[in-house]
């Protein structure tokens, strides 16, 4: 919105509350009166008092001015009694109108939505609505405080001697009309740093959205590079905006320190013309104490807050566009119910697919170890299920493993190059068959066809449009990602598959399905598991217990493991079917 719109939309805001303004108004005439006392009160007692040789009538002239500042007080006291009258609706507004937009812009486009409008919204909710907030409250103040003591201080002046406006209006006007030029290309400035603001928090967000699809495009330098650009902007334009501070910083000493210099070179003349001491003394009180304290004032609120404001609120009253007519969005189902599958066949005959020698790993010199002489050997086509407490190394064991970490000693030897599933699902933004097969880009149609019919994914791949379909990992749930990361885990050539909690946002029949399905195909695989009904179903069972660990099928851990024992007795059968995505504490 331009800024016509703006300060039409302002002045609908005070009409809206005059009932404030009017308070703040009323508060506002004592600070007059403290203003017009106080010069007056110094001119007479000089004129009338000590150079008249009446030094009671000075004093009590004196305490007339002191007793102004008492009035000051009240007003001070009863103007921020109404402040927030004004300064809370309008940030309420302000986040109504954030919200507003945010939701407007989802339904519009989904896809911005999700990326740069979010941080957009982050900016206005938070610094720009605090910039919003504080600036109309130190405007309202700033500005109700000059025109009052503008008001005292000339009343005081007029009274005083009519001839000394003559001497101090031309150049305070003068200095404001100087002021006054700064503010337009000031705030074309602010505008622009507040639009690279924007930018940058809108890039900001979408890395974060994106990181794992940058990096795994190996894009990070060309964003870094593009995000440096954005960065360099907004340091370009803090400097422009800091130039202009030092224009409005000269117009200001103009404005304020002009209408003092001419009083002073008009003095002989207004003495020559029967202007008396007290009068000029009063005049020069009038000057120094009240309007030009509050002409600085009023000139660096408008200088600073006020060109942030105006740009500010450019950003919250502009209306949006009409959005396009939205596509209908079906609601995230879970994945097909399993089918009941056969026990894969024995391990192969082979060289291990990892072994694990006196491991030993620590986060830190200092620190204890989460795994310590841990020796381990999994077998080519081993299912195998790792189960422990929270915080005891199953996830530490899959990154060394996988070869995110390094171990602090011992040796770790893993055939070929293995799989990771983390989690939180990887899936990124392009088409289905782009997702399944990102760690087999030569997979044949066939290869897909029956990694998806071994899952049951079918009827999940046409609610998303098909193979071919573009995906928007933000409008998957999280069981509908995991799914397609299974999938695309089915046909990996990895002859190690490492699954740390990767199917926790599945129903227990999907899981089982899953796990049978991925310990079929050639390979091993390595099940962090989520509930002890994935322990049951592997070869073998890998129990961490602080330092001490044991490995076996589940009937022989049953007797060999307390741990085991506790941790299958939270268990019961008959209750998988019916558990939620949350497993037993501690798996």
């Amino acid at each position: 919105m331009s800024t016509g719109g703006v300060l039409t939309e302002g002045r609908r805001f005070l009409l809206r509350r005059r009932r404030n303004v009017l308070r703040l108004g009323a508060w506002s005439l004592l600070e007059s009166a403290h203003t017009f006392l106080g010069g007056y009160g110094v001119a007479r007692a000089l004129d009338d008092g000590f150079l008249a040789g009446r030094t009671g009538t000075g004093l009590l002239w004196l305490a007339v001015a002191a007793a102004g500042t008492l009035l000051g007080g009240l007003a001070v006291r009863g103007v921020f009694t109404h402040l927030a009258g004004l300064v809370e609706p309008l940030r309420d507004g302000l986040v109504r109108r954030a919200v507003g937009r945010a939701l407007h812009d989802a339904v519009a486009d989904p896809a911005r939505a999700e990326s740069a409008a979010g941080g957009t919204v982050v900016s206005r909710l938070t610094h720009q609505t605090e910039i919003a907030r504080d600036s109309f409250a130190g405007l309202v103040l700033t500005a109700r405080s000059f025109v009052f003591t503008s008001l005292g201080a000339l009343a005081g002046i007029a009274s005083l001697e009519p001839a000394l406006t003559l001497v101090v209006l031309p150049p305070l006007l003068l200095g404001l009309a100087l002021f006054l030029a700064t503010l337009a290309p000031m705030a074309a400035v602010q505008r622009a740093f507040l639009d690279a603001d924007e930018a940058l928090s809108a890039r900001v967000g979408a890395v974060g959205a994106g990181l794992r699809d940058v990096t795994a495009c190996g894009g990070a330098g060309h964003l870094a590079e593009s995000t440096g650009r954005l960065i360099d902007a907004e340091a370009r334009l803090a400097r422009r905006l800091a130039r202009w501070a030092a224009v409005r910083t000269l117009a200001l000493g103009a404005a304020g320190r002009l209408p003092v210099i001419a009083l002073l070179l008009a003095t002989p003349w207004l003495l020559r013309g029967g202007v008396s001491a007290g009068t000029l003394l009063g005049a020069l009180t009038y000057l120094v104490q009240a309007l030009l304290p509050a002409l600085d004032a009023l000139m660096t609120a408008f200088a600073a807050a006020g060109t942030r404001l105006l740009v500010v609120l450019e950003r919250f009253t502009g209306a949006p566009a009409d959005p396009p007519e939205p596509s209908p969005v079906r609601p995230a189902r879970p994945c097909a119910p399993a089918r009941p599958r056969t026990t894969p066949t024995a391990a192969p005959a082979g060289p291990p697919a990892a072994e694990l020698r006196g491991v030993r790993f620590a986060y830190g010199p200092g620190a204890r170890p989460v795994l310590d002489g841990l020796d381990l050997v999994v077998a080519p086509g081993e299912h195998l299920a790792v189960v422990g407490p929270s915080g005891i190394g199953k996830s530490t064991l899959t990154a060394l493993l996988a070869g995110l970490a390094t171990p602090t000693s011992g040796t770790v030897a893993v055939t070929g190059t293995p799989a990771l599933l983390p989690q939180q699902a990887y899936v990124f933004t392009g088409t289905v068959l782009d997702n399944l097969t990102y760690l087999r880009p030569d997979a044949t149609d066939e290869q897909v066809r029956e990694a998806v019919d071994d899952l049951e994914l079918a009827p999940l791949v046409r609610r998303l449009g098909g193979l071919g379909a573009t995906v928007a990992p933000g409008r998957l749930s999280a069981g509908e990602r995991q799914c397609l990361a299974l999938a695309r885990a089915h046909l990996s050539p990895a002859p190690l598959l490492l699954l740390d909690e990767a199917t926790c946002h599945l129903d227990p029949d999907t899981e089982e399905r899953a796990e049978r399905v991925l310990a079929a195909r050639p390979g091993a695989l390595v099940v962090v598991a989520h509930r002890i009904s994935s322990a049951v179903r592997a070869d073998r069972v890998l129990v961490l217990d602080g330092d001490r660990a044991v490995c076996a099928p589940h009937g022989e851990l049953l007797t060999r493991s307390p741990l085991y024992r506790d941790l299958a007795g939270l268990w019961r059968p008959d209750a998988a079917h019916a558990a939620s995505s949350q497993g037993p504490p501690g798996l």
